[in-house]
């Protein structure tokens, strides 16, 4: 090695500069996370369908949730995929939008130190179900400033009576200065008037970097 490209070499490091090539084949492989929805009526074999396109383009899936509510079936997935293939994997689903699905493909970025330090709960409730239980618990919690990470929520005939049961569970991320007692006692009193059963318990391990896939490790 020449001195010349010492000196250079040197510079470089004692700066703590990194020089990185960019050519087009380099940014063909830059990857991002693309939020995918897709609704429409279930059959079988679509999901089976969804992934193979998605394979197809070098997809790798990050996170998924999936379900059957009455006849439809939703899908929401977060997949990296190379920068280059965005475009042509949109084009790939218009096939499953002439057969009447609604597809959509959004960008998304890793928004986790918005909430950094924000403290997570899981919240179960359940009850006799009738109108207004989500509502009321949805607009307690943003009254709080308290942001819904997750949540699901169903109805299911009771075992003896028959009866339909509501049950939310979900979990909340709760700013570091709003205190614990006061939050969660005003929320205990919301459920008592709409005569259900709350739980509320911290989350052990929150993988806030997982956010968008709403997926809660114990």
């Amino acid at each position: 090695m020449s001195n010349d490209s010492i000196k250079i070499t040197f510079i470089v490091l004692y700066f703590g500069f990194v020089i990185q090539t960019h050519t087009p084949e380099r940014d063909a492989l830059m990857s991002k996370n693309i939020v995918l929805t897709l609704t429409g009526h279930d059959k079988v074999g679509l999901v089976e369908h969804i992934t193979d396109l998605l394979v197809k383009h070098h997809g790798n899936i990050e996170s998924s949730r999936m379900a059957h509510l009455g006849g439809e079936f939703a899908m929401l997935m977060m997949v990296e995929v190379a920068d280059s293939e965005i475009a042509n994997m949109d084009k790939t689903f218009n096939g499953l939008r002439g057969e009447g699905y609604q597809v959509t493909l959004a960008l998304t970025e890793d928004d986790s130190s918005k909430h950094a330090g924000w403290l997570p709960y899981q919240i179960e409730v359940e009850g006799a179900d009738h109108e207004g239980i989500l509502h009321q618990i949805s607009h307690h919690l943003a009254a709080q400033n308290i942001s819904i990470e997750n949540m699901d929520a169903f109805t299911a005939p009771a075992p003896m009576s028959g009866t339909p049961l509501f049950t939310l569970k979900g979990v909340v991320l709760v700013p570091p200065k709003l205190n614990y007692h006061n939050w969660s006692s005003a929320l205990i009193e919301v459920c008592d008037a709409l005569n259900v059963i709350v739980k509320i318990e911290m989350v052990k391990w929150l993988d806030i970097n997982s956010s968008t896939s709403g997926h809660v490790r114990w």
